[in-house]
């Protein structure tokens, strides 16, 4: 199906010059093809003259509201065989879905009269009216009148089982010394009595618990009849919620160069989540090529860049490329891209073969290694050869994990390697402690002011886009960095990293994030720009020999 509106641009200069992408962008890794690279510059231009509306990305000295955005091009050949290319933004831009040099939504839940809106304004009369009933001051007092009833029959009943203990040590007594000096007769009578007593104390409890019981039960019932009116206005929120969620989900429809259509229920349903995370569909690339396969156009690259001040969370850089996000469009972008030929995934398909390990000092119980650089730890998901599976074939006989710490991938340097049990487990317990002394050598872009300091910025994984991490103070894990510069160069400096916690690319996050050095590590293909490698070297290591006790240091100089 055609479209009336036509977001196709053509491109500002001759293009004749450069050759066309024989495949498509594997979007999850790749460095833009040069076209795209002039299609994201006239869109940048663009983002910097319009006037036609008006979205804060913290550029200006406007600090309110900032809120800076990804947007994407995409290469694309129309039917009369013109070259040029579409470009989109993810989510929402200026509260707008809907702008003359962007492609539209996949699906428009802006809609004046659409059921979402509709939707969304009955959920709103329902939090409405839950919040006049929680404000209520009645829930209050009802409240504490249920809590001092229970304190109150807490103390009483209390008060009766100390009379009964205490009843029963004088009973006790009393039958003990009665015992020595009364005859049978007035012995049994005294006992009997004494049986009363005990019986009448005990009912007296059960009297005493029903009584509280009951007020108890009285106050709940008062303070119930609010709380129950909410509970059920909250259901009745969480099914129309429900409702709405999935008929969105039904909406939102995407196609492939093949013409088959397929809804986000149900491609999310083939994955292990099953339920489409928040925004899914809205992001960039999606958009484009909706646009281009119902326009029946050619996709033929694709590239997205950020737009804006940092995230709080998030590492994005203005102007910086980054791949399409796993979480949320790899499952989309699995349907949409199917019988299109793309690029080869370089993550896969990097060779190790011109990888070795230099063994840097070797005796019964352990190594010291030097990783290279782009060469895994342990085994991945899509790549057995690693340094586990090198030494595993170098040590047959070796027993344990082997593996006492990890590199990234990325990272070069000096690794510990155990080749017995109990090596093992002595060289984990002292990086548990934290008594292995580690120095990193990183150069990273731009220049540090500052000689020294401390970075303390807990991080969680992106759920939407592993292995990324995010910066969280809610639910991320402690991470603390020392650093000292070493020298400065060419707009980039070089320091020392003592990393005092271990976490998933805890320095890489450290450097590029605006809360800490605000300064990518060079080469940083995550949170930065790929180089020809990532600039960070695990270049010192001290800890205790696992089975001497010997003190132990090593250090080896970076290439860089």
């Amino acid at each position: 199906m055609l479209l009336k509106e036509n977001y196709f641009i053509p491109f500002n200069e001759s293009i004749d010059s450069y050759e066309l992408p024989q495949r498509f962008t594997f979007p999850f890794y790749y460095q833009p093809h040069p076209l795209c690279l002039i299609a994201a510059k006239e869109l940048q231009n663009y983002l910097k003259t319009q006037t036609e509306w008006h979205h804060n990305f913290g550029l200006s000295d406007d600090k309110n509201f900032v809120i800076g955005k990804m947007f994407g091009v995409l290469l694309v050949q129309n039917k009369q065989n013109e070259i040029g290319y579409l470009a989109a933004f993810s989510g929402k831009l200026a509260g707008k879905n809907h702008f003359s040099k962007f492609v539209p939504p996949v699906f428009d839940l802006l809609e004046d009269d659409g059921f979402f809106k509709i939707g969304q304004l009955e959920i709103n009369e329902i939090n409405g009216q839950i919040e006049i009933l929680e404000k209520n001051p009645q829930i209050f007092e009802y409240e504490m009148i249920v809590k001092s009833e229970k304190e109150s029959s807490i103390l009483k009943i209390e008060e009766q089982r100390k009379l009964i203990i205490e009843g029963r040590k004088n009973r006790k007594y009393l039958r003990s010394s009665a015992e020595k000096n009364m005859n049978s007769n007035d012995f049994l009578q005294l006992k009997e009595r004494l049986s009363k007593e005990s019986v009448n104390e005990k009912n007296q409890l059960k009297k005493l618990k029903k009584y509280w019981a009951n007020r108890i039960d009285i106050a709940e019932k008062n303070y119930n009849r609010f709380i129950d009116e909410i509970t059920v206005l909250k259901n009745k929120r969480k099914d129309l919620s429900a409702i709405l969620q999935k008929k969105i989900f039904s909406q939102y429809c995407f196609l492939n160069s093949k013409g088959i259509s397929k809804s986000l229920g149900d491609i999310f349903i083939e994955t292990s989540q099953q339920t489409p995370p928040a925004g899914a569909g809205e992001c960039a690339t999606p958009k484009l090529l909706q646009y281009a396969f119902k326009s029946e156009m050619k996709p033929l690259a694709m590239a997205e860049f950020w737009w804006g001040a940092s995230p709080k969370s998030e590492v994005r850089k203005h102007l910086n490329f980054y791949p399409a996000c796993h979480g949320k469009c790899k499952p989309i972008l699995g349907h949409m891209l199917e019988g299109i030929e793309i690029d080869d995934n370089p993550l896969i398909n990097n060779s190790f073969d011109n990888k070795t390990i230099d063994i840097i000092y070797e005796d019964d119980v352990m190594l010291v290694i030097n990783k290279p650089a782009e060469f895994l730890s342990v085994p991945g998901k899509d790549i057995e050869d690693s340094v586990y599976l090198r030494i595993k074939q170098l040590y047959p006989k070796a027993t344990g994990s082997l593996i006492v710490h990890r590199l990234d991938m990325s990272t070069s340097g000096l690794m510990l390697i155990a080749l017995t049990k109990e090596s093992h487990k002595n060289l984990q317990k002292q990086f548990i402690k934290r008594s292995i002394k580690k120095r990193y050598i990183a150069l990273l872009n731009g220049l540090i002011t500052e000689e020294e300091g401390v970075i303390e910025l807990p991080l969680r994984v992106d759920l939407d886009d592993r292995p990324r991490q995010l910066v969280c103070y809610e639910y991320g894990k402690s991470a603390k960095t020392l650093w000292r510069v070493i020298e400065r160069r060419n707009n980039q400096t070089k320091v020392y990293f003592y990393p005092e916690t271990g976490r998933t690319h805890q320095l890489r996050v450290h450097s590029a994030h605006y809360k800490g050095l605000n300064s990518p590590i060079v080469g940083d293909d995550l949170y930065g720009v790929n180089a020809n490698r990532l600039h960070l070297h695990a270049e010192f290591i001290e800890f205790k020999h696992p089975a001497s006790g010997e003190l132990m240091s090593f250090q080896i100089e970076a290439e860089f």
